[in-house]
């Protein structure tokens, strides 16, 4: 079958965009195609600094003739209506409609209008210039007298369509005086002159001798071996950078890797400022010496072209950049050594935080109120999880952390230590800031952890306060991240901790550190961000509790739900175990949703639900037909049968057992408990009719059922269970 090979031949595309600006030409042509009724086998894009190119395998030569049909009125509709269908259709009369008879809606007329196949080379020529000239960059321009907006300047399009066994055809379209063709152009430099291209294969090996290596994945492998080679051969490991490979491979068309150095006396610099100085300015990366596991000073940079001199020239002019960049960093290095880190703390007061929310200042002072109160709850010092707050934003506005903000954290701790602090308060300027991601580390000594929790509490807690809330679409102050990482705190270091108490200190401290400001009073008159402890019930708990911190708590309930499912765990489980509501412990809901899921694995969980289940089902068909709930205990006067006397027992000691294991956080024993349900359940509806005759036998056994789904609701809602 016709394959199809489009390429869009450029001015250099900028490396964030290329790889999402291959997937869109993909899509874009692929759906048009589909849309005109060719159907293809595979499709697979390629990029490089100045090209887009696309490959479609498998195409038909043409789309098949089809048939549409129109329904119209009914035999004996007014004449407006006939007219109204006629014109719909493109009819001129109604004699050209055909009558279909049905049995139930009668006679009515139908309309069938055959539609030709298409030749798949006019398909493509016409979707073609809609597509480039429509073309979903971020950025895009205008050059010349032209009208096309393009990344860059474009400059040709190749699009051939053909069978392997023919000579593929050009497929003729233009776009803003550009007419597509079969001639494209190789490197920049190494590549000569142009030449003519038929189908992909074809296409890569001309490339390949015009030194451009089509395959971005291909170009990644070549640097990353080339540099581990160059690395070993001086004795040095690479230090891996797979952001970096990305865009470097995306800067280049003919890889060519080389090894340059700088003077050692920049290792006096910390080894993360040294590789975010070199990856920054001149997108080179660092080396490593394995027995110390600290940076050499040597780099290694990518080039695209193969020098005369070997590159000699190219290493020179890189080395003369990095040298200028890296005597910046050690004066900032320098400057900052100069100055102890609580020196650093009254320019926070001049720096705004929020306009609504204070200066950072401010902030420093409830964090380390707040993690004072936390430190007891997570066996840290409280002194010392006090002194890391009130030091964990200092390096902010230290020269290096401003000229390379994603060092902060990491210059605190660094300062904080050759400043002589202590070593579990200088981790935890660097770590307050963890997780910050689902796969980032998650802090473990106990005053980093008192500070992280702060930090994330007091930015949530803060932010619902001036309703700045996440929206479906928008979340700029990545609160969910800060509610993830709370709950990936708590979760993996075993924590035992009150959510509605945290959130209320957090609240408390927000409401103590910023009513007093100009903005902030008004909505405090107002008591709209600030109301006052109520007692309400909530899904998840009960007790005092600020409307603010319920719905901050409703929040934690989403993001762990989302946690949970990413962990593997059944979304059925995790919303039976928040039915119950009266918890506010993130360790023991997880606890109990593990046990609920491991319960229903075996055969006595899986029969219980299902005899539950059936409980509920009766219960409720009944209770619509008695327009009232079933209430109250069974009598035991009006327990007639053996089954409904030991299911009643059953009922009674599996309820004492289950509640006495919950409340001793034994929920393998409540699981236990329950599964004795199992066989006095199973033979209760094998031997008994629930709508007796007698109307207080009825009620009773329905109390009977009643009972069951009460009994399970210890542990969880079964009715919100799968199954």
């Amino acid at each position: 079958m016709p394959d199809l090979l489009l390429e869009l031949f450029s001015e250099e595309i900028p490396a964030r965009m290329q790889r999402r600006a291959a997937e869109d030409l993909k899509s874009l042509v692929t759906n048009a195609l589909v849309d005109a009724g060719l159907v293809y086998e595979g499709a697979k894009v390629f990029w490089t600094p100045r090209r887009l190119a696309l490959h479609v395998a498998g195409l038909p030569a043409g789309s098949k003739a089809t048939v549409e049909e129109r329904k119209g009125p009914r035999v004996g509709s007014p004449e407006k209506a006939l007219e109204g269908f006629l014109k719909a259709a493109g009819l001129s009369s109604i004699e050209q409609a055909e009558v279909v008879s049905d049995p139930k809606k009668g006679e009515f007329y139908v309309a069938r209008t055959e539609k030709p196949g298409r030749a798949a080379l006019d398909i493509i020529a016409e979707a073609m210039p809609g597509i480039v000239r429509s073309f979903p960059w971020p950025k895009s321009m205008r050059w010349g007298t032209g009208q096309l907006r393009w990344v860059r300047p474009l400059h040709s399009i190749v699009c051939t369509f053909g069978p392997e066994t023919e000579e593929p055809e050009i497929v003729r379209f233009e776009v803003d005086g550009i007419a597509s063709g079969d001639t494209t152009r190789g490197h920049r430099f190494m590549g000569g002159e142009a030449f003519s291209v038929r189908r992909l294969d074809d296409y890569m090996e001309k490339l390949e001798r015009a030194k451009v290596v089509l395959d971005a994945e291909r170009r990644k492998d070549i640097i990353r071996h080339d540099a581990r080679d160059r690395a070993l051969a001086l004795g040095l490991e690479l230090v891996e950078d797979e952001g970096l490979l990305e865009e470097v491979s995306g800067l280049v068309e003919w890889p060519v890797v080389l090894v340059g150095s700088f003077d050692e006396s920049f290792l006096e610099i910390p080894d993360e400022a040294i590789r975010l100085t070199i990856r920054a300015n001149q997108k080179c990366f660092v080396l490593r010496a394995p027995a110390t596991g600290r940076l050499a000073n040597r780099f290694v940079l990518t080039a695209n072209i193969e020098a005369s001199d070997g590159g000699k020239e190219i290493v020179h002019g890189n080395e003369k950049v990095i040298r200028a960049r890296l005597s910046d960093a050690k004066f900032f290095w320098e400057t900052d050594l100069k100055t102890k880190l609580e020196a650093f703390l009254p320019k926070l007061d001049s720096i705004v935080f929020h306009e609504k929310l204070g200066t950072q200042g401010e902030r420093v002072k409830r964090l380390m109120a707040l993690s004072r109160e936390i430190a007891p709850l997570v066996g840290a010092d409280p002194d010392k999880a006090e002194r890391a707050a009130r030091l964990a934003k200092a390096d902010l506005v230290s020269s290096m952390v401003y000229e390379f903000p994603e060092l902060q954290g990491q210059m605190g701790r660094t300062y904080a230590s050759i400043q002589g602090e202590d070593a579990s308060v200088a981790a935890a300027i660097e770590e307050h800031y963890k997780p910050q991601g689902p796969s980032d580390r998650v802090p473990s000594d106990p005053v980093s952890i008192a500070v992280a929790l702060a930090d994330k509490l007091d930015l949530l807690a803060g932010f619902w306060a001036i309703d700045e809330k996440p929206t479906g679409s928008k979340d700029p102050y990545a609160l969910r991240r800060a509610a993830l990482g709370v709950i990936r705190i708590v979760l993996d270091n075993g924590l035992r901790l009150s959510v509605v108490d945290l959130l209320e200190n957090s609240r408390e401290q927000v409401t103590v550190s910023i009513s007093a400001t100009a903005t902030m009073q008004q909505a405090v008159e107002g008591n709209k961000f600030f109301p006052a402890r109520v007692t309400v019930s909530h899904p998840w708990g009960s007790g005092k509790a600020s409307e603010q911190s319920l719905d901050l708590l409703s929040f934690f309930a989403d993001r762990l739900k989302v946690h949970l499912k990413e962990e593997g765990a059944r979304h059925d489980l995790i919303d039976a175990v928040f039915a119950l509501g009266g918890q506010d412990d993130l360790l023991m809901i997880v606890k109990r949703v593990e046990a609920l899921g491991r319960f229903l694995e075996t055969e006595d969980g899986a029969n219980l639900l299902a005899g539950t289940k059936r409980a509920a089902n009766i219960l409720r068909i009944e209770e619509k037909k008695d327009g009232r709930p079933v209430e109250g205990r069974p009598h035991a006067d009006h327990l007639v049968e053996p089954a409904e006397v030991q299911l009643a027992a059953a009922i009674d000691a599996a309820r004492s057992d289950a509640a006495e294991a919950i409340a001793g956080e034994d929920f393998e024993g409540a699981m236990a408990a329950l599964a004795r349900l199992r066989g006095p359940v199973d033979r209760f509806f094998e031997e008994i009719l629930v709508n007796a005759e007698d109307p207080h036998l009825r009620e009773n056994r329905l109390k009977l059922l009643a009972e069951i789904r009460d009994a399970t609701r210890a542990v969880a809602d079964f009715s919100k269970i799968a199954g």
